[in-house]
Parts: structure tokens; sequence; C-alpha cells
């Protein structure tokens, strides 16, 4: 009986050991990882998926934004009346009308004011009221959700609410006789005063959202920087300049430019507090006059110049704030 010896062919190369087998597992594991990825995305469905748990967000988008500002868009450069057709093509007339429009200027009159008092009061009311709560316990956490309590509701409940309290023989008037006062102001009935009243309503709506932003900054500050500049001596006005002001800088940013977009497109608070009165346009603003200007007196491409201007006024304004606190953010 003979017993075949297995040889190794001449030049041929050794068998591998454990060892070098272990040692060339971590050369050949990086030219296998830049597949992984590409077969994880093929196993997991691949474009195909992405684009099912894309689309009713992204069809939702075009069917809600993109197609209704393209529409205005196209309404805006005709006479669209429903009530007296035809309609014509009219270009650009509607929107070089505005500027001569005594109405259009005074609702944007109106806008700027509300928008610069609602911006002014809700970050240094809702900045002030931060650092008051920025502590801890159940008290401080109550009256974080009070002051949150008014953003959830409805713009059309808080005005019914505080129409109420504002009107002529309301509580706050009531309580001021009471106190002695013969002749309380009109806080919706006197024209130099009206505008006022209502910009205060929409600041005090927006508040607790400039709170809950403020608070969540401050709550993302390191207490080192508190501590360091204690050591230097600072004391509490210059911590705040030197570090609460330029680390709160990015919820400075959401804060200006949200309350700058709520003013711009103030129109519940004043549809239903004043209804653009007392007189004439007193409190008009260009959400105000282009709803009154589309169903009211149904000049739809009239309104949608209106629409059309107010959007790119926005959108101007939001940018160019939104660019000049973002460089504040970086210097800061």
């Amino acid at each position: 009986m003979r017993i075949r010896t297995l040889t190794r062919p001449e030049g041929s190369a050794a068998a591998p050991t454990a060892k070098g087998t272990a040692a060339a597992r971590p050369q050949d594991s990086p030219a296998r990882r830049p597949s992984q990825p590409s077969r994880r995305f093929r196993r997991n469905g691949g474009p195909g998926r992405f684009a099912v748990f894309a689309a009713p967000g992204l069809l939702a988008y075009l069917a809600l934004v993109l197609v209704p500002i393209g529409m205005t868009t196209g309404y805006s450069l005709t006479n669209k009346n429903p009530f007296n057709p035809p309609t014509r093509w009219v270009g650009l007339s509607n929107l070089t009308s505005l500027f001569s429009d005594d109405d259009f200027l005074k609702a944007l009159q109106n806008t700027v004011v509300i928008t610069v008092i609602v911006t002014l009061v809700t970050n240094a009311g809702g900045l002030a009221i931060a650092l008051l709560l920025d502590r801890r316990g159940w008290l401080y956490n109550a009256l974080r959700s009070v002051f949150f309590v008014p953003v959830v509701l409805s713009a059309v409940v808080v005005s019914v609410i505080w129409q109420s309290i504002l009107v002529d023989d309301g509580l706050l008037n009531t309580v001021l006789r009471q106190l002695g006062v013969d002749h309380p102001p009109g806080w919706l009935s006197d024209p130099g005063l009206a505008l006022y009243t209502v910009s205060w309503v929409i600041a005090w709506q927006g508040l607790g959202f400039c709170v809950v932003i403020y608070l969540a900054g401050l709550q993302g500050i390191p207490q080192e920087l508190y501590e360091a500049a204690a050591i230097d001596g600072c004391g509490p006005m210059k911590r705040f300049r030197n570090v609460t002001w330029p680390m709160l800088a990015p919820s400075v940013t959401i804060n200006t430019v949200m309350s700058l977009i709520g003013g711009f497109k103030a129109y519940d608070q004043i549809q239903v507090l004043t209804n653009g009165g007392p007189g004439p346009n007193t409190t008009s603003t260009l959400a105000f006059q282009v709803v009154q200007t589309a169903f009211n007196g149904n000049h739809v491409g009239y309104a949608s110049a209106m629409a059309v201007a107010m959007l790119i006024l926005v959108a101007t304004v939001s940018v160019i704030a939104l660019g000049w606190l973002q460089k504040r953010e970086v210097s800061a």
C-alpha cells in the first residue's frame, strides 16, 4: 500500500498563517468599505424608496405653496374679476398702480409700524422674561407653560378675548372708571390709539414663542463661561454683555426673523378687533387690504398684484435681516 504525499509545488506561495490572515484583514477591509453604503442603499430600496417617502411632502408643498404662488403671479398680470368677464392681460400695470394707490400705501405704512412694534416688544420682553425664568423648580416650569399658552391658541380666539377687555365698556375701562378715571381711552375706537393697541395684542400672542427660544439659548450657554467671567471680576451687567448676549446670537436671529414675518402677515387680529378701522384704513394692513380687495371688491387681479408685492417685500426684508444677523453670529 502506497501512501501518496502531498507536496507543495515549487514556486508556490506559502499558505498564510493565522497571524498572516489576521494581519491581512485590516488591509482588505478598506477596499470593501466604499461599496457597503451603496449595497445597503440598494438593499433598502435605493432611490425608489426615497422617492416614495419624499413624494407626499413634495406634492403637498407643490400644491399648497408653489402652485398658489404661480397662480397669484399669473392673476396679477390680468384684470381678473369673476363678476366682470372677460379677463384681459394687463401686464405690470397692476403693480405700477400700487405706488399711486393711497389705500395700499396707507396699509403698507400701518404694516411697517406693526412689524417694528411686534419685533421690538417680543424680543425685548421675551428676553427679559426668559432671564427671569431661567431657574430650576416646578414654579418656573409652570410659568413657562403659562407664557406659551397664547402661542398655541388661535389668533381669532385671542382677538375675541382681548376685544372683550379693550372695548369702550370692557373690563379694562371698567376698572379704570372704578379707579377714578372719568374718560378712559378708547383703545379700539380712537384712531390715534387703535393701531398701537392692535400691535400690542399681536406682540402679546407672539411673546411666548420668543421666551421659549431664548430659554433654550440660555440653557445652552456653558456655566464655565460665567464662572470665568466671575473670576475676572465681571458683575451681572458685564456678564450679560460679554457672555449672555453674544451666546444668544442664534436665538436673536430666529426670533427677529419670525417676528418680522409675523408682523408683515398680520390679518386675523385686524379683522376681529377693528375691521380696518376706526375710520378709513386706520389699522388696515397689507394682508387685510388683499382680502378686502379680492373678496369684497372682487378685483382678483389687482389683489393678486398686492399679494405679489407683499411677497417680494417680506422675502427681501427677511433675507436682509437674516444675512445681517448671521454675520453677527459669526462675529459674536
